[in-house]
């Protein structure tokens, strides 16, 4: 790979030219004739090498000795990179020490601080001697580049880069030509196996690059699939198998926990167990390579967990891997057919459609494709850049056509050619930032804007005009993206992006030497010219670690998947053996040791010397206090002390940062004032919060009035210690999108602050701002700016203003999308002056408005429509209502849009529900302790309603049904309804019903008849606590029923024997609960009443059953795990055991005399149960090893209802 190197390197001297014409280095060579004439020698021998690079890149290609040519003189342009910044560093931090000798006032100056600039003779030797040192290396590898036949040629043109436009927003390109094999793949994943194995491995097999993983995810995000798995859960294994990394993966994508810390593989295995147990989940393996058998047994584990039907899928480059993991089927991905790669290229290379207007360029382009061989990532990357190209397009198309790189073939290599060409041939400013992006392991996930600050750190980024440098880097990522290096993933929960495979291992091959990623198993040594150095496990590796003796960058990451904001326990474990030589650390840009035990890793680390730092990361370490020396790292642009716990304090002369650009110290409670004199830095953009101190010495608001740079997200607290706010110029900030304006908390609210509301005037922030929150506002209104200053605002949320009697006037707010309204305890009325009406306005109150939520008000009384005599339309748009705890508000509700999708009403008893009208675009509908006035509800009135919870209206009787059309509600819940006695007359009309839950309703006689008919598509029945109700109805359950809980209902449990439970075919789990009420049942289940297809069984509290029989079990022959709960009486198990496929028993409060010989393990009723693999007798597992302390099941038919206050997720964190 000379020829990426070598474009490499022609980009490293471009930038190194840059440095030498930067006022820094001029001003220090004033005066200085020996460096001015070093400099000028180093410059002249840099321009004879480029020469060389320009015209003889493809010479070398197959010439070994050049590589090793090219990686030498790397170097040395690496070391004069050093000399130049150290002339900069030593001149800046001249200049802070003449500042801090004089009074901090001076401190305003410090952006002329190279004006009148005075270096030390001994530092300007020490400079001289080491230009020397790389001329002296310059001139070696001149007499070797004669050696090796590489001549200047006179004239030598740069090879023409694209032109390249960048926008914010790159959408993902679509497929061509995979119709039918995504069909046969989800084919694969729907149906069972020819040997009739629902738990089975698929594969899809094809060569790097063919479109393996965009056809797993084309099936993966299939509604087809998403509905009939669940869960399902995406890992990108790559290289390296690791079952601990998958298990973590799968717990946390099941939603349970969050991610464990331990790397114990049997907690983790039990930990997945109880996630996957009885579900019928999709797992896509992305990547693998392994063939051990070890993994495939891994593969066979995880399927034993899940219910019939669970599929695991991967995707894998060798054959022999689909056979190791024994894939019942194998899909085997060919190249695309010609036309489809036409398509492809056509999408990517004539972006404004114009393929047949020049017919030259359409000739040439279809022999490109040709070369491409039907690889799809090939074609996107070779037509993003041929695509990039409007001038002279034929010309470069041609010279992109004949370029001799598509003859050197890729198994010599490993790199596709035209990804090779799509390098070469990128300006030359994206070559050293897409080449950093090597050191990151294969399918990482890359966060945009925390690599263009790693870019930043490595000075790849210059400001250009008014865009500052990250607005640059952001260009270059999209650019990046947009040229198909990058691609968006779809696997994380924020934006992130992913490498390629393939294109990873360009990036390595451009950076060769000088990046490295240390791997956990130490496999890979660490080389002299590293330069960048990713580490992700240091176990086995710390003496290797000592060979970097320049390194620019030291990252720890926890894995592969993983961000830069943590570390892995690996790390964690070897850390006190990561020593770093002084020499080593002295050059490093970029260090991040995020979650690392301070107390050891700051010993190998000594910060007062790293004049180079640019980016420093300490988050989620448990740092105390900075260090001192801190203050000293005057080229600091990113300082990260997020979620550092114990952290109490900073170093008093946090000012003399006058680089950094980015303070984030999110999660640090015990962080009390922001570092004194922070308004001297003027660069900073990022700043988590500022807290305005009560002291005189500390930070006042005048401090942030000087920080005129800011932008993103601002959350200023304490403001009730501010008296005037005047100079804290929020206005002229245009570019904080996000503002957090925080006063005393609630508890120490006083009372009315007359002050408060003449500060808030003064915080009106410019006119751009997006999202506003006021929380514990102490004044007893509104400014105007509230409702008339913030054209752009798109969120508001009013929090704890408890003394503001009127809500300010914001329905003219063009673009409120989103409006949080939560204890504002003194408003009674909210009417007219909401809405903004006025006469010279034409727009309809909250025309954009999507989001209300009304908390927590309680002496709100009334809600009244906008008014006037051509009373107009109010939230036009609105998609989302909930209103909580209002207990005071009355009369009907006014707000009933057209577009309202989901409405919640909690703790509001006064409050009535319009039923006077059709709510035709409801989908949710929660109401709970609300509506007193509610009898009966008309399911009629809701045509559209999917979900609808109805707890604690104490005095609804009846739900309505009156046409014959089936309703399309999926999830119904009643709960806590005491007078609640009628379902529908004739039936409950609802074919789409899957959960039917009904508790607490002590009044109600009978479930709705026909079920059997009416409800097809019923697959969980709870009822609880409803004593009344003797029997199912005539006809039985609906079929498709899957599992059924039945709790404290006397009759019918009474009766059980005649709910005819054998009959219904899908039936899988059962929980029966008698609560400890008075039944005559001694004998379980009492003949063949129970279906075959029962997997789990959990039967409590019956206090007269003695025994279970065997005829009843052992025709369960898909019973897997059986729970028997406070059965006191218990005394003996089946006559004849259980049957083979149970494999999980759990016993609790049973016959004093049966515990005892179970745990004894010896008996006759031991015998009976010795067969099964788990046993767990009331806290003590007795047999196997699958449980850990308390094991519950998880049934993948119980409906995601939440107990909590909110059963729609948008809206449940209002209240923290």
């Amino acid at each position: 790979m000379a020829e990426v190197g070598l474009a490499f390197l022609s980009a490293s001297l471009a930038v190194l030219f840059d440095r030498m014409a930067s006022r820094e280095v001029l001003h220090f060579i004033q005066g200085r004739k020996p460096t001015e004439v070093l400099l000028r020698k180093l410059k002249n021998a840099m321009l004879s090498v480029k020469a060389v690079l320009e015209v003889s890149e493809e010479k070398q290609l197959t010439d070994s000795s050049v590589k090793d040519w090219v990686d030498e003189l790397k170097d040395v342009i690496y070391d004069a990179e050093d000399i130049l910044d150290e002339i900069a560093t030593e001149a800046l931090q001249s200049k802070l020490q003449d500042a801090d000798a004089e009074s901090p006032t001076v401190v305003g100056t410090l952006l002329n601080y190279f004006s009148a600039l005075l270096i030390d003779q001994p530092f300007s030797e020490k400079v001289d001697k080491k230009i020397e040192k790389v001329l002296g290396r310059l001139e070696d590898l001149t007499k070797q580049k004669d050696c090796m036949g590489l001549r200047e040629v006179v004239g030598a043109q740069e090879k023409p880069n694209p032109e390249r436009s960048s926008t914010s927003y790159v959408s993902q390109s679509d497929t061509f030509g995979r119709d039918e094999d995504k069909k046969k793949v989800i084919d694969l994943l729907l149906s069972s196996d020819a040997s009739g194995n629902e738990r089975c491995v698929i594969a899809i097999v094809g060569m790097g690059g063919i479109g393996k993983t965009t056809l797993a995810q084309l099936a993966y995000d299939d509604g087809r699939v998403k509905d009939h798995f669940h869960p399902t859960i995406w890992f990108c294994v790559s290289e390296e198998f690791v079952v601990p990394n998958i298990m973590k993966s799968i717990i946390v994508q099941c939603a349970t926990s969050s991610a464990p810390s331990t790397e114990d593989r049997e907690q983790l295995q039990v930990t997945v167990q109880k996630n996957l147990n009885g579900k019928k989940f999709l797992l896509v393996l992305d990547d693998v390579w392994s063939e051990t058998p070890q993994h495939r047994e891994f593969l066979g584990q995880l399927l034993h967990y899940g219910t019939r039907g669970s599929k695991i899928l991967v995707t894998t480059r060798n054959e022999s891997v689909a056979l190791a993991m024994k894939a019942i089927a194998t899909h085997h991905l060919k190249l695309l057919p010609e036309d489809d790669c036409w398509s492809l290229f056509e999408k990517h290379a004539f972006r404004d459609g114009s393929s047949n207007a020049n017919p030259k360029i359409k000739e040439i382009g279809r022999q490109i494709v040709e070369k491409c061989k039907g690889l799809p990532l090939a074609i996107k990357a070779i037509g993003d850049l041929l695509g990039s190209k409007s001038d002279h397009a034929e010309r470069y198309w041609t010279t992109i056509l004949k370029s001799n790189l598509w003859d050197v073939p890729m198994e010599k290599t490993n790199i596709i050619p035209a990804l090779r060409l799509s390098y070469k041939y990128l300006p030359s400013n994206l070559k050293r930032c897409f080449a950093y992006c090597s050191i990151f392991p294969k399918d990482y996930l890359f966060e945009k804007d925390k690599l263009v600050l790693l870019w930043m750190a490595e000075g790849f980024l210059q400001q250009s005009g008014i865009e500052t440098m990250e607005e640059v880097g952001n260009g270059y990522f999209n650019d990046l993206v947009s040229r198909s290096l990058f691609q968006q993933s779809s696997r994380s929960v924020k934006p992130c992006f992913v490498m390629h495979d393939l294109v990873n291992d360009l990036a390595k091959s451009v950076t060769g030497k000088f990046g490295f990623t240390m791997e956990s198993d130490g496999s890979k040594e660490i080389g002299e010219m590293t330069r960048y150095l990713l580490c992700f496990g240091f176990e086995k590796n710390e003496k290797h670690l000592c060979k970097a003796k320049q390194l620019r960058t030291l990252l720890a990451i926890n894995s592969p998947m993983g961000h830069l904001s943590s570390l892995n326990d690996n790390f964690k474990k070897n850390e006190e053996d990561l020593l770093v030589p002084a020499d080593s650390s002295i050059g490093l840009r970029v260090l991040s040791l995020s979650g690392s035990s301070w107390d050891k890793i700051i010993k190998s680390f000594d910060l007062s010397k790293m004049k180079h730092l640019r980016y420093l990361d300490f988050s989620f370490t448990d740092i105390d206090g900075l260090p001192d020396c801190i203050c000293m790292l005057c080229n600091l642009q990113t300082l990260n002390l997020s979620f550092c716990s114990k952290l109490e304090k900073w170093p008093r002369d946090m000012w003399k940062l006058i680089n950094l650009r980015h303070l984030e110290f999110e999660g640090t409670s015990r962080l009390k004032e922001t570092p004194i004199q922070i308004g001297s830095l003027k660069c900073l953009q990022t700043l988590t919060e500022f807290v305005v101190s009560k002291h005189d010495g500390g930070s006042s608001i005048e401090e942030l009035g000087k920080l005129i740079n800011l932008r993103g997200k601002l959350l200023v607290r304490e403001l009730q210690n501010v008296r005037s706010a005047k100079d804290a110029s929020l206005k002229m900030k245009d570019y904080i999108k996000k503002l957090v304006l925080e006063w005393n908390r609630p508890e120490e609210v006083l009372g009315i602050s007359e002050s408060q509301r003449d500060v808030l005037e003064d915080l009106q922030p410019h006119e751009n701002l997006e999202s506003l929150v006021l929380y514990c506002y102490g004044g007893n209104g509104f400014p105007n700016w509230i409702g008339q200053g913030l054209p752009s605002l798109s969120e508001l949320r009013l929090i704890d203003c408890k003394y503001c009697n009127a809500l300010p006037p914001l329905g003219q707010l063009h673009f409120l999308n989103k409006l949080y309204i939560c204890r504002l305890d003194e408003v009674v009325t909210v009417g007219p002056e909401f809405y903004g009406n006025s006469s010279n306005s034409s727009m309809k109150p909250f025309g954009s408005l999507k989001v209300l939520v009304l908390r927590n008000m309680s002496n709100w009384e009334d809600w009244l429509h906008s008014g006037g005599e051509n009373e107009v339309e109010i939230f036009s748009q609105l998609e989302k209502l909930s209103i909580k705890n209002c207990p005071k508000l009355r009369a009907k509700l006014p707000v009933h849009p057209s577009s309202l999708a989901k409405l919640e009403i909690i703790e509001c008893k006064k409050l009535e529900l319009p039923m006077q009208r059709q709510y035709s675009s409801l989908e949710e509908l929660c109401l709970r302790d609300c509506c007193d006035s509610l009898t009966s509800f008309p399911l009629d009135l809701f045509p559209n309603l999917k979900s609808i919870k109805i707890r604690g209206c104490c005095n609804l009787q009846s739900l309505e049904q009156h046409g014959d059309d089936h309703l399309v509600i999926s999830k119904l819940r009643i709960l806590e309804c005491p007078k609640f006695v009628d379902f529908p007359k004739g039936g409950l009309r609802t074919s789409n019903l899957a959960n039917f839950i009904v508790k607490n309703c002590e009044s109600l006689r009978s479930m709705p008849d026909k079920m059997h008919l009416f409800l097809p598509s019923l697959c969980y029945l709870e009822l609880v606590n409803c004593p009344e109700v003797g029997s199912f109805p005539e006809g039985g359950l609906p079929s498709n029923l899957k599992q059924i809980v039945i709790v404290r209902c006397k009759k019918l449990i009474a009766n059980w024997k005649g709910w005819d439970l054998q009959i219904l075919p899908s039936l899988e789990w059962l929980t029966i609960n008698n609560d400890k009420l008075e039944d005559h049942v001694e004998s379980f289940p009492g003949g063949l009443l129970l279906p075959t297809t029962l997997t789990n069984l959990k039967i409590s509290s019956f206090g007269n059953l003695k025994s279970l029989d065997k005829e009843g079990f052992q025709h369960l022959t898909s019973l897997e795990e059986l729970h028997l709960n406070d059965c006191p009486n218990l005394r003996y198990m089946p006559e004849e055991g259980f049957p083979t496929s149970l494999h999980v028993l759990k016993i609790k409060n049973c016959d004093p005399v049966l515990k005892e010989e179970l745990e004894r393990k010896e008996g006759e009723e031991w015998l009976k149960v010795t067969c099964v693999p788990n046993i767990k007798i009331t806290h003590k597992v007795i047999q196997g090893d699958y449980f850990w302390e308390v094991y519950s099941l998880s049934s993948p038919y119980e409906p995601p209802f939440y107990e909590g206050e909110c059963e729609f997720g948008w809206i449940s964190w209002i209240d923290s």
